[in-house]
This record gives C-alpha cells, structure tokens and sequence, in this order.
C-alpha cells in the first residue's frame, strides 16, 4: 500500500485494504476538494440523485450508490469464502449480493489466486471435504502476474493468496461467508469464525469458468475486461492524449489510476490522478480530455 500506491495509512501500523469509493454507512467516502469538499458521497447522492449516477441507475438503485473499489495487499493467505447473489442476500440479509472482480497490480514469485474448483464439485462432495479437513485438494489455484484480471460472480469459491496486490471492484455490499481459513489459530488460539452452512447454499457448483483474463495491454486503445449486470470495466494503457465522449452511458464513470498519472479536462476544471488514486465523474458530465503526464494505466468503471 505505502511503496507502491503511496498510502498514508497512519496511525495503522499496518494497513491490508483500502476502501477508494464507498457509500457504505460506516465507511462513506468524504469529497475531497471543491465547494462539495467534507461532503460525503451519500449526501452528495442524495442532493444530486440522477445527475450524480445516472437516471436509470438512480431508478434502480435509488440512494445506494451501486459500486465499491478497493485496493487489497495480501501479505498472507486470505480465508476461502464466497458471496450470495442477490436473491440468497435478499433472503437472508435484506442486502445486495456481491459480484466482483480482481486486477492484479503486483505479486510475488509464486503468487496465487483461488477461483474456483479444480474439478466438478457437488455439494454433498464439498461437505465430505470441509469435514475431512482436506478442502485445499479441490480448490483451482492460478498462478499470477501484473496485469492479470479475474472475474468473480456471485456463488463463486475465490481467495486472494499472498503476496498479491489488487484492486477489486465489486457490487456495494459487505456480505461474505468463509469456507476456510488455513487452520490458523488466533493470538487466544480459536479458530476463525466459519459460516459453513451459509457458504454451502450460496456456492453456485456448476459455475465452471474458473481462469484468468490475460492479455497483452494494448497501448492508446481502450480494452473491455470484464462487462456484467452489474459493472463494466475497461483498462486504458495510453501516451496519447483521448478524448472520452460517454454518448450512451446512463451512469457515472470512475477512473483508477494505476501507473503514472493523468490530467482530466472538462468544461467544469481539470483534476489531476496520480497513480493509486480514484476519480468519480458524474453522470451529468458527457466528455471529458484525458491527457497523460508519461505513460499511464487506467481502468475505467461504469454500470451498464
């Protein structure tokens, strides 16, 4: 977080997760300059509704501002979990479900990803396993690379391994149940609380699309990733200088800017992105000039 996205996390003493944009009640985005600046991002929804995320967006999700980014370093094994979709989420929880994704910015030699199973997996052969203790034997773990991304769907078993930095981007919701947690014990000695039965009933088993999204980044081309109900992302490597005309896109748009930096122009100012830092341009605006200091990579995130 600190050498390589320049994270002042202090008073931490340590710092795994950074939430970018959030409209979650407990952990709310603060706008950071401009005559908005100390507002947060639900009270600046709340004024601004479709003009802020779009029409239909605001149609559809009223006063939730439907997105999360994060950035994630894993300096150990995260636990094995899965999120519900939004019918289980619904059902259980009054609460979105969570679909996500993974772009990996730096990892280790060795380091991995779980997404999904390594084999056909039924339900009744999960419980054998987690009651066996040797749940580790069915778990698809990928190596990766910068530059990597993955797609993880509601229902879907994932985990982020360590040495494994990322920014992830997902549907606003905190719902997770953990599978497993490499039998470690606290500092007291208990295990980490598991939510076993939970977490088998949101498993989506026959969801077999367990790999990576790897390609080559094109330079000055605007490269879809991933596009979903939910998010679309795109990644942008680029020396030139590109107009961005959102003709067709209802909904706000979100830059991550993940090397160099980038100046945003617009009829109402420019603001500067530096590398590690997240930008939120409203509905309202329809383009915007994207210049680059140097070389720079961005994604660029919407909801469809």
């Amino acid at each position: 977080m600190k050498r390589l996205l320049n994270k002042d996390f202090s008073p931490l003493k340590n710092c795994g997760e950074t939430w970018e944009i959030s409209a979650i009640e407990s952990d709310c985005s603060v706008v950071s300059n401009g005559f908005l600046a100390g507002n947060t991002l639900a009270e600046v929804l709340e004024i601004y509704m479709g003009d802020l995320v779009g029409e239909g967006v605001f149609d559809a999700f009223g006063l939730e501002f439907p997105l999360l980014i994060k950035f994630i370093d894993a300096k150990e094994d995260l636990s094995v979990q899965v999120h519900p979709d939004d019918d289980l989420a619904n059902r259980l929880h009054q609460a979105n479900g969570k679909t996500e994704m993974w772009y990996v910015i730096d990892a280790e030699k060795d380091a991995k990803l779980n997404i999904g199973f390594n084999r056909a997996v039924s339900r009744p052969m999960l419980e054998e396993h987690i009651q066996k203790g040797n749940l580790e034997e069915i778990l698809n773990f990928v190596a990766v690379q910068p530059d990597d991304a993955a797609f993880i769907p509601a229902g879907k078993v994932h985990a982020i391994g360590k040495g494994i930095l990322l920014a992830e981007i997902q549907q606003t919701s905190d719902l997770t149940y953990r599978l497993y947690d490499y039998n470690r014990r606290d500092e007291k000695g208990n295990f980490r609380e598991l939510h076993l039965k939970q977490a088998c009933e949101a498993i989506h088993y026959e969801d077999g699309n367990n790999g990576l999204l790897r390609r080559p980044c094109k330079k000055n081309a605007t490269d879809r990733l991933v596009e979903n109900p939910y998010f679309v992302c795109n990644r942008i490597v680029f020396d030139q200088q590109v107009e961005k005309i959102y003709e067709g896109i209802d909904s706000f748009i979100i830059y991550i800017c993940l090397e160099g930096g980038i100046n945003i122009e617009c009829e109402a100012g420019t603001e500067t992105l530096v590398k590690g830092e997240c930008l939120l341009i409203p509905a309202c605006i329809d383009s915007v000039l994207i210049v680059p200091c140097a070389e720079s990579k961005v994604l660029e995130v919407y909801v469809p």
